[in-house]
């Protein structure tokens, strides 16, 4: 799982995120509507990030919130619509779960509304407990 057609590039690191193209994908996504292109560029720089690029082109990315010790949060995964089912998302969410500074972790979580059987296949699954989750949502926070 996690392998890349040859016209694909994977990149990592906060620095090699394309954030203007992120932003474009974000801004429309149905979890990150609106989200000003100074708040991606501050999400990118305190996450362990992956991107994948067609060309010069990035297509998809990926990256993860933690304290590289008990915990990381998987957010902002995306794929633009013609790059889908090339698997692209697989090889983020391999380079994520090889990646040396996620090892040993307690607990991941992430959250999405249509894509459960994509983590399904790296053995996600649905809260054991969901009575231990809480949230405080600021829905409005980008409007």
């Amino acid at each position: 799982m996690g392998k890349l057609d040859q016209r694909y590039t994977l990149v990592s690191g906060a620095e090699a995120i394309d954030a203007a193209a992120a932003h474009a994908f974000l801004t429309a996504s149905y979890w990150s509507a609106g989200i000003p292109l100074t708040t991606v560029k501050r999400a990118i720089s305190n996450s362990v990030c992956v991107a994948i690029r067609d060309g010069p082109k990035q297509v998809a990315m990926a990256r993860v919130v933690t304290d590289c010790a008990t915990f990381a949060y998987l957010a902002d995964v995306y794929v633009l619509e013609n790059h889908r089912g090339k698997g692209l998302s697989a090889a983020m969410l391999s380079h994520l779960h090889d990646h040396p500074d996620l090892q040993g972790l307690r607990r991941w979580m992430l959250m999405t509304r249509d894509a459960h059987g994509l983590y399904e296949r790296f053995n996600w699954k649905p809260l054991a407990d969901p009575s231990l989750a809480m949230e405080l949502f600021e829905p409005a926070v980008y409007q």
